[in-house]
């Protein structure tokens, strides 16, 4: 897919920003605190994900203003297609003219994949940055897989609030939480049989990247915490019940459920050995953008479109070598990078050039 043009008003620092990229290589450049970060999260906020940097709308509005306004033209399975998103209180969104209950509509038509600093936290954080990635990059390509895992998260608020609700007071614990383990179960079952399923390709990819991008003196690996293996669902049913009934009474004395797929995590490895510790800061943006890499490929063999790729604020930090594998990898995509000085990057030979300055976009010749 490819964004035909894009507009921005009142978003963060952006005043009214539009601007036509190119179909494959837009470099967008502009000293620090100019717009570059916020035109990029514009873009991916057609996705119908929160943003990569808050979870408050009240954040991404231009002080002063109301309300935000993006509107993006985009070529997606083989139609020229628009959205309309308004970001006030809440996020409304029409989509080829029709006004949708939600922003989720847009999961399963506008696809990207984005690179930021923050994504380091993939490797270099806890375990809830994991899970993020690996939602998100589920939610992508199996859009029906939010939807399981929103329903999953209510029960797990449900059962913690009856956890808080009994305390540690005697009651037959049978009786009361029987259906609520039940509904986690078939619901925690269904999303690990997702996520065994994606990873195992995703990691497979993502070793021989990174093989390539360290000329195969190193490598990487990474598997969940839950299997290292693909799992029947109705093995990993059992394997979830038991571990429910094993963490029922810590459960109990917590006043919240220990176990289950909001509690996992992904094991990321470096020669055998944990990323997070054992590998220096260059190693461990490799690792995550050989993960990021691999969510892009992921994304066009399942759904047959290539994302847009964001890369924000990162090329520049790395040597000539990995950027020009970068380049040669994501050819024929769409891809927008930001930079403080486009002296900096390697040229493709084609593309467009853009600078930002004070919340203002201007092409360059």
């Amino acid at each position: 897919m490819r964004i035909i043009n894009h507009s921005s008003v009142n978003f963060r620092n952006i005043n009214e920003i539009y601007f036509e990229p190119h179909e494959e290589m837009n470099i967008i450049f502009g000293e620090n605190g100019q717009g570059k970060t916020n035109l990029i999260e514009s873009i991916w906020m057609m996705t119908g994900f929160h943003s990569f940097r808050t979870r408050k709308n009240s954040q991404l509005i231009n002080y002063g203003a109301d309300e935000a306004k993006m509107e993006s033209t985009f070529f997606s399975h083989g139609r020229e297609q628009n959205a309309q998103m308004l970001i006030n209180q809440k996020k409304e969104l029409i989509l080829n003219g029709v006004r949708e209950e939600s922003p989720r509509a847009l999961m399963g038509s506008f696809y990207a994949v984005v690179f930021s600093p923050n994504t380091l936290g993939i490797v270099q954080d806890g375990p809830s940055e994991r899970r993020k990635f690996l939602d998100v990059a589920l939610s992508l390509v199996k859009p029906n897989y939010a939807l399981v895992m929103s329903r999953y998260l209510r029960v797990v608020d449900q059962r913690n609030a009856l956890l808080k609700k009994f305390g540690v007071h005697s009651f037959d614990k049978e009786y009361i939480f029987a259906p609520w383990d039940e509904e986690l179960i078939n619901l925690g079952s269904k999303i690990i049989k997702y996520r065994l399923d994606y990873i195992e390709k995703v990691s497979s990819l993502s070793s021989e990247i990174y093989s390539e991008v360290s000329s195969g003196r190193e490598s990487f690996s990474f598997h969940y915490d839950f299997s290292r293996e693909n799992m029947s669902e109705d093995d990993i049913k059992n394997k979830l019940r038991a571990e429910l009934e094993k963490s029922r009474e810590a459960d109990i004395k917590r006043l919240y459920t220990v176990t289950g797929p909001h509690s996992h995590d992904l094991v990321l490895t470096l020669n055998d050995r944990e990323a997070k510790i054992y590998s220096s800061q260059g190693q461990q943006r490799s690792c995550a953008l050989s993960i990021k890499l691999a969510e892009a490929s992921m994304v066009e063999k399942t759904v047959n479109e290539a994302p847009i790729v964001l890369l924000d604020d990162v090329m520049s930090e790395l040597d000539e070598k990995r950027q020009t594998f970068i380049l040669n990898y994501l050819d024929n995509r769409q891809v927008f990078i930001t930079c403080c000085e486009p002296s900096t990057l390697l040229r493709s030979g084609k593309g467009k050039i853009f600078e930002i300055n004070g919340g203002n976009i201007k092409e360059m010749n």
